[in-house]
């Protein structure tokens, strides 16, 4: 994958929420990777940041550079096994918000499209009905102003891109997507309007339930 300008902002070089002795849960900034890249000049991200304070800190699951929002790390392998195995069963309730173009005919819905990895134009994923992988987004409009809307999202799954493509492929793409958005939306905004706005899961070790919320910007 090609970052032009990579360029994330320095200062904070994160936002922690919260932290004990086997998870931490952090806000991130829109434009930051969640774990370094490939070239030399990616390297800078989420990961390798908290890495320099806390070493035995990883990435139990990830957003995309462009979106911003809640994201969890564990502290060690214990706590990392059992985050990831609430992900795998599927756990783990996650909230999104975004602004789409233009205003659904409806208040609420359900997107159930297949993805697969667009090879020859990747990053990029597809929706492709017969080698697709199930995937299952519910959406609900909050609101509408002019030619955009302000959506809240509920994934399902949890495919790379899921959440882009599937706004995309009932024709309200992301406002700023770089990846999906047509030119009208596109220029509509200099970010990705999306953000992980709410997480919920168990913590590993009190079994205690977890809850946190991040209030989107754009």
């Amino acid at each position: 994958m090609v970052l032009l300008n990579y360029a994330p902002e320095i200062n904070p070089a994160f936002e922690l929420l919260y932290g004990d002795d086997d998870v931490l849960v952090f806000n991130k900034a829109a434009g930051l990777l969640s774990v370094p890249g490939k070239a030399i000049e990616h390297k800078d991200s989420l990961e390798r940041r908290v890495q320099r304070v806390w070493p035995s800190a990883t990435i139990v699951h990830r957003l995309d550079m462009a979106t911003s929002g809640l994201m969890l790390m564990a502290l060690n392998k214990e706590s990392h096994r059992h985050i990831s195995k609430q992900f795998e069963l599927r756990q783990i309730s996650k909230t999104y918000y975004a602004r789409v173009y233009g205003k659904p005919v409806s208040s609420e819905g359900s997107v159930k499209l297949p993805l697969i990895c667009d090879w020859p134009n990747r990053p990029k994923q597809m929706v492709d009905l017969v080698n697709g992988k199930r995937a299952l987004t519910h959406w609900q409009c909050v609101s509408s102003k002019q030619d955009s809307s302000l959506m809240k999202l509920t994934p399902v799954t949890g495919r790379s891109h899921q959440l882009r493509v599937h706004m995309h492929a009932i024709g309200h793409p992301i406002l700023g997507d770089r990846l999906y958005a047509h030119p009208a939306a596109l220029a509509a905004s200099e970010r990705l309007c999306l953000h992980a706005a709410h997480i919920a899961f168990e913590h590993p070790t009190k079994h205690s339930a977890m809850e946190f919320s991040s209030p989107f910007t754009f």
